[in-house]
């Protein structure tokens, strides 16, 4: 046992000494295997979490037809994945994006990508736990508690509820997140693929061919691509095996393959459940027409008991994916802070000795989420400015990679995984998927772009023209211009710290910042 916690404490001691080149002392606590970095990115991913809240979208725009979105955007994200993974095992940092294109773009660029990507993570996180009530209240509702669950405000009630009880795990230990979400992990997988097989065994009302049935409804690219929106809601946030790099061991090596593994695990689990629901449906036209999900067409199938334990099995899932989202955004809150590079950083970047946490980068985080809980209508609405920004994030760092593979700029150090000769190929194809995307996600239409007076009366933003402009449009306009006074007024007058990659030049080391010995 001894001889175990020795090379445990030597990996540590190495990956520590490799932080180092980057300028960066060891603060967070590196406790994280392959299982568990797989684990936070399988659950940042989560597929039970996006189908149950978008699956209805997708239904009620194509009928059936929606479920080749998921096998299309699945692999455009997996060859996005492949492009993070090769640059991911160059910088094994916390931030992702933000570091890559720190190191490969420039400063202006680094921090417009990383304040975009930081927005849109704290919106996500919004956005999971507001889909956390759409599954435990109806199974309260089943156990005997009268609660609605159509009712906005009980929506909100659990939703911030969810949002102290996760912000409070994160603040105790990364330890204890890691152990919760590989649990969760474990019970999501299984709890996705036993009912699958037992929809697919005894309630099986749709013959295959529902695959193909539009439930009369034309199927042309616009309306197709509007129902892609479920699967793209779905399959993003496998970066969060990168973003932890400093809490995993051999890093390097494991980013990549858990950034990659928790792509396919998606794909391959949601697609199992995926296609089970939709062969389970009793009647497709009524369920388009209905605008059914997952737990409708549960509650047609199940008795009463399975279904509530079926809605509690999901709801532990979305826990656990609202549980690490909050981890992913809070450690690129940390890695932007720790260079200085947001308001407040000095208090953002400061991590607790004790449970090597940094806590007010979490609790930051709580509260800009809680701000689209005052002005709620309803989890889809805050999942498109949410993804939408998360892929316009994803684009802007494939386009730095890109120009620093064309300019000669791409490290040359050999890392465990590399795409040697294919690394632009794939680049080029990441792009050219991500721009397509960007094309799909800004299109105004009521589906997936509405404006707040295509909600129904759901959302007003108090001015006569903004109510009439798509909301994505707003919000990315609002991020854009707050970031922009904020870069020009504070950012640009920051002292110019060259930043090259170590093994391309030497990295200056601040004497505070890392002990003589871990640099020896």
């Amino acid at each position: 046992m001894a001889r175990v916690d020795n090379v445990g404490a030597m990996t540590e001691s190495v990956d520590s000494k490799d932080l180092a080149r980057f300028g960066y002392r060891q603060e967070l606590h590196r406790t994280l295997g392959l299982f568990s970095s797989f684990a936070a990115a399988f659950s940042y991913i989560s597929p039970s979490t996006g189908i149950f809240t978008l699956f209805a979208l997708g239904l009620a725009t194509v009928g059936g037809v929606f479920i080749w979105s998921w096998p299309l955007v699945a692999v455009g994200q997996f060859i996005v994945a492949l492009n993070f993974a090769e640059v991911s095992s160059h910088f094994p940092i916390a931030g992702s994006v933000f570091q890559w294109t720190k190191y490969l773009a420039g400063r202006t660029y680094a921090w417009f990508t990383g304040w975009i990507y930081l927005i849109a993570g704290i919106l996500t996180v919004t956005a999971v736990v507001v889909t956390l009530p759409l599954t435990i209240l109806p199974a309260l509702q089943n156990m005997g508690w009268h609660l609605d669950a159509a009712s906005l405000h009980d929506q909100v009630v659990v939703a911030a509820i969810t949002l102290v009880l996760i912000t409070i795990l994160n603040i105790y230990s990364v330890k204890l997140v890691s152990v919760i979400n590989n649990t969760g992990v474990f019970f999501e997988i299984v709890g996705m693929v036993i009912f699958a097989i037992v929809m697919l065994i005894v309630h099986r009302h749709q013959p295959i061919s529902v695959v193909t049935n539009s439930a009369g409804i034309h199927v042309g690219f616009g309306p197709f691509f509007a129902a892609m929106f479920m699967s793209l809601f779905v399959i993003y946030g496998f970066d969060t095996a990168s973003t932890l790099a400093e809490e995993t061991n051999d890093p390097r090596r494991k980013a990549p393959q858990a950034v990659l593994a928790s792509v396919g695990g998606a794909f391959a689990i949601g697609g199992i459940f995926l296609l089970a629901t939709l062969m389970a449906i009793p009647n497709l036209k009524k369920a388009v027409s209905a605008g059914w999900g997952p737990a409708q067409i549960i509650d047609a199938n199940f008795s009463k008991f399975w279904a509530t334990v079926y809605l509690l099995v999901v709801s532990a899932a979305i826990f656990v994916c609202c549980l690490c989202i909050m981890t992913a955004t809070v450690r690129l809150c940390f890695s932007m802070a720790r260079d200085n590079r947001l308001p407040l950083s000095k208090p953002l970047a400061k991590v607790h000795s004790r449970l090597h946490t940094p806590i007010w980068a979490c609790v930051a985080v709580a509260v800009v989420a809680a701000i689209p809980l005052f002005k709620y209508a309803g989890a889809g609405i805050v999942a498109i400015a949410a993804t939408g920004m998360i892929y316009l994030s994803y684009f802007l760092g494939n386009l730095a990679i890109m120009k620093a593979r064309l300019r000669a700029k791409w490290p040359k150090e050999r890392t465990p995984f590399r795409l040697g000769a294919a690394g632009p190929i794939i680049n080029f194809l990441a792009l050219a998927y991500g721009g397509g995307m960007l094309v799909n996600f800004a299109w105004p239409r009521a589906a997936s772009n509405p404006t707040p007076n295509q909600t129904a009366g759901a959302l007003s933003l108090g001015v006569g023209f903004l109510n009439r402009v798509p909301i994505l449009y707003t919000v990315l306009l609002f991020v854009v211009v707050v970031g922009a006074f904020y870069y020009g007024v504070f950012e640009s007058r920051k002292k110019l710290v060259v930043v090259v990659p170590p093994e391309v030049g030497p990295v200056t080391v601040p004497a505070e910042s890392v002990p003589p010995e871990e640099l020896a």
